[in-house]
């Protein structure tokens, strides 16, 4: 019965896919915006030489997006409904918001009520990862900008870094993706920063954690307060895309239970071995998985609206 289940939202999850890329195009905005992702290429790139974390928030915040794709994140709270910025793991923690307000007042400054949020988040975080030395695919665009934000939506869609393997296959199998894929996406956590708070209890609770490692990570992460205080994700080149993410793992040196989890002796420890020895195929593999995700049930057509400013519904 549970296999049914599984099988019968995997199916469901690749039709909704399959027609949701039909309605997108990677020359969506050719003729109607032709600068549009090279103004979103040029402002990315600048944020990223400002602050080389920029990459990684940005493509966090394209993730925590995507489960839905339709810049719902983006929406500032009102008095009409509580978004999902301030809730679950998007608290005091996803952030990117002010690059991507600027990109868009550049963009509609140049092709007024044409280009969506959605999509200039989705071209951002690949040029955010490109600007890391990380790989590059082909975006597709003609999202739309959904109407509202439902809080709740980011307690049911986004895994948290408490997640064991079973919830991690889980989560991402009801999107769609296959646990090859869920590992390729998880090295997105080669880059950027995480607070204290999100792997305190990894730290100082777990046995599966290097001693040393664990060691170093508590002497700006007491096991009482500092809770914003900052950790690399990986410790080794925390600014560059590359598959460290995986030596790290291979090495006890997961900074989240939910990454240690992914080499723990469990069903993804040989997807791991295989992208720390081939930074190529992982390359290849996290780029596909990029272009999937993006798909994951964005409006188009005539859904939802373009908005003005980002923030807010037009």
């Amino acid at each position: 019965m549970a296999f049914n289940k599984i099988l019968v939202t995997s199916i469901v999850s690749f039709l909704i896919l399959a027609t949701a890329s039909a309605q997108l195009s990677s020359t969506f905005y050719s003729s109607s915006c032709p600068n549009a992702l090279s103004i979103i290429k040029t402002a990315t790139v600048a944020a990223v030489k400002t602050e080389a974390r920029m990459g990684a928030s940005l493509l966090r915040l394209h993730f925590h997006d995507c489960f839905g794709c339709d810049a719902s994140i983006l929406l500032d709270d009102n008095s009409t409904f509580t978004g999902e910025q301030n809730t679950g793991p998007n608290a005091n923690s996803v952030r990117g918001y002010d690059v991507i307000d600027d990109i868009k007042s550049e963009v509609e400054a140049a092709c007024p009520g044409v280009v969506s949020c959605a999509d200039i988040l989705a071209v951002a975080a690949r040029d955010g990862v490109v600007a890391l030395s990380g790989p590059s695919w082909t975006v597709q665009t003609g999202r739309r900008d959904s109407w509202t934000a439902v809080a709740s939506d980011v307690l049911t869609n986004i895994p948290f870094p408490t997640f064991n393997l079973s919830q991690l296959l889980s989560s991402f199998s009801g999107k769609g993706f296959s646990a090859k894929e869920m590992v390729a996406l998880s090295g997105a956590h080669t880059i950027g920063q995480a607070r204290c708070t999100t792997f305190r209890d990894h730290i100082y609770n777990d046995t599966n954690i290097d001693s040393s490692y664990a060691t170093s990570l508590k002497s700006n992460c007491p096991s009482v307060g500092g809770d914003d205080n900052l950790s690399p994700l990986d410790p080794i080149t925390p600014k560059a895309f590359d598959v460290n993410y995986y030596i790290n793992l291979m090495s006890k040196k997961g900074l989240f239970h939910s990454d240690q989890e992914l080499y723990n002796g469990g069903s993804t420890d040989a997807q791991v071995k295989t992208y720390r020895n081939n930074a190529a195929t992982f390359r290849t593999d996290f780029a596909s998985a990029m272009v999937k995700m993006g798909a994951l049930s964005p409006l188009t057509g005539s859904s939802g609206q373009i908005r003005t400013s980002c923030g807010k519904v037009n």
